[in-house]
Order: structure tokens, then sequence, then C-alpha cells
């Protein structure tokens, strides 16, 4: 395992990962920060907690909506939907302290 950091929405987290899943992980949070700053910017959504649960709605809905998917590819979507969730956990965490 090996440890990067991740910048979403201007913050930065350090994550584990295997060294052969690095450069997919780093895509992967560059397109949630992307989402996420998108709903941010929309102004329509006030703190990082709703931005956090809208981002990963409408990514778990573009990947529940993907055709033509077999049991493995589907198995690699439920797998990657628990480490976005884990993200997710990590990120919020700071923010239950405010409450």
């Amino acid at each position: 395992m090996e440890q990067i950091t991740l910048s979403i929405l201007g913050r930065e987290y350090r994550v584990a990962c295997r060294p052969e899943e690095r450069n997919e992980l780093l895509a992967c949070a560059h397109y949630v920060d992307q989402k996420m700053a998108s709903i941010r910017d929309g102004g329509k959504v006030l703190g990082a907690d709703r931005v956090a649960v809208l981002a990963a709605l409408q990514i778990a809905q573009e990947l529940f909506g993907a055709k033509g998917t077999d049991d493995g590819e589907i198995a690699e979507v439920r797998r990657r939907l628990r480490d976005l969730t884990a993200l997710a956990d990590e990120i919020l965490a700071p923010q239950e302290k405010l409450f």
C-alpha cells in the first residue's frame, strides 16, 4: 500500500491505495472534485456535506444508469461505490464536529 494525497474542493486528504490503483484513484478524486465544484458553483446548495451527498447521488445515478454491464462489471461498480462512500465518510468526518 502507498499513501497518496487527493485534493477535493481545495482540501487535501491522505489515503492508502495499492500502487496499481493509484492512477484510477487520482482520476476518481478529480472526477468527484469536478462534480462537487459544479454543484457548489451552482449556488443552490450550502455546506460541503450536502454538496458531497448530492455529488455521490449523481455519480451513483450515472453508474446505475450504465447500460450493458455484466456481473463482473457490476461487482466492480459496487466496489467503487464502497470506495467512494468511504472517501465521502472521510471527507465529512471533520464536519460532524461542527454540529
